[in-house]
């Protein structure tokens, strides 16, 4: 599609916009099954009913612009979307997964603040007041999701990723343990068997 104008360039972000929605939508509930911290559960499925309602705001845009969404594909959107799924098929620690999905639904949370505050401006510019308010209530939306998984990340579950395991162990460390064990039964048994021969030639 060749892009000759500013209205052009606006509605063809717009459906990139939408497209990101779409995808992130399928997306969530995955990632919501994955998690094990109740906040963090909450945090998503609370973004996820938010996000249907960014969904509804963009289709009104594109109605009063007698254009249709679809058509287009947000490749950034999908790149990030497929990190964190690569990152909850590799299974890590509970925690350190949860870690790991806020970060990546915050990278998720600035492409979006990105591209909300470009078609924000440009619907200022281009003169769509309307538009400008729509898209700048769902701007605060994710900017407010972003806060919202950073104070979660740095009050409880960056802090509990950072705590080594202590219940359980190690392949290596069960077999050094056991090793251990081993040989101090070991010695035990030799001490006893000196014990016993000592005493035998003293009587």
């Amino acid at each position: 599609m060749e892009l000759e104008s500013l209205r052009e360039l606006y509605v063809d972000e717009l459906k990139d916009l939408y497209s990101a929605e779409g995808q992130i939508l399928k997306a969530l509930p995955r990632m919501i099954k994955a998690a094990s911290s109740r906040d963090l559960k909450s945090a998503l499925t609370e973004h996820e009913r938010v996000t249907r309602k960014q969904v509804q705001r963009l289709e009104r845009i594109f109605k009063d612009l007698d254009e249709s969404p679809r058509g287009k594909k947000c490749h950034g959107m999908e790149g990030l979307l497929e990190e964190g799924k690569e990152l909850i098929s590799e299974k890590p620690e509970p925690d350190v997964l949860d870690a790991g999905l806020i970060s990546k639904a915050q990278h998720v949370e600035h492409y979006e603040i990105a591209g909300y505050g470009t078609v924000r401006a440009w619907a200022q510019q281009l003169g769509f007041e309307q538009h400008v308010e729509l898209l700048q209530e769902t701007l605060g939306e994710e900017t407010e999701a972003d806060k919202k998984l950073s104070q979660l990340a740095e009050s409880s579950i960056n802090i509990e990723a950072a705590e080594p395991d202590n219940d359980a162990m190690s392949d290596r460390e069960v077999a050094v343990a056991s090793s251990r064990e081993t040989s101090s039964r070991g010695r035990r048994t030799r001490t006893s068997r000196r014990r016993g021969s000592a005493e035998t030639s003293a009587r």
